[in-house]
């Protein structure tokens, strides 16, 4: 997680402490969200390391996000893993956008949003 400490300034264990991100990184990972998500809603932050509108909004969203215990945060960093990104569209039926914040619950995509409409207030009403 040091791009995470690269980018905020802060140690990783500052930055994840709040919500205990998950890397998604391999393709295989989907199918265990599609798992995660009969027991526990799965939430996927998609980011882009190279836009600024991304990492405001990832800075909002972890300031904001208090559903520790509710449900199963994944990060993506889109950058390094778009293959994985185009996948979750295709699996979830959901358009790709960056960022982009997705809940998967019982395998299927029930809301997604995208830059300035990321709220991590809003979460409780899908979970």
């Amino acid at each position: 997680m040091s791009f995470l400490k690269n980018m905020f300034g802060t140690s990783s264990d500052e930055t994840t402490s709040k919500v205990g991100w998950r890397l998604l990184t391999d393709l295989g990972q989907l199918n265990e969200i599609i798992q995660e998500s009969t027991e526990k809603p799965v939430v996927i932050f998609k980011h882009s390391t190279r836009c600024y509108i991304s990492k405001s909004a990832l800075k909002q969203f972890e300031n904001e996000f208090d559903l520790q215990e509710k449900v199963i945060p994944y990060f993506l960093d889109l950058i390094e893993h778009r293959a994985i990104s185009n996948e979750i569209a295709v699996r979830f039926g959901v358009e790709h956008q960056s960022p982009q914040l997705i809940v998967i619950k019982d395998g299927k995509a029930v809301y997604d949003a995208s830059h300035e409409n990321i709220d991590a207030a809003q979460l409780e009403q899908f979970i």
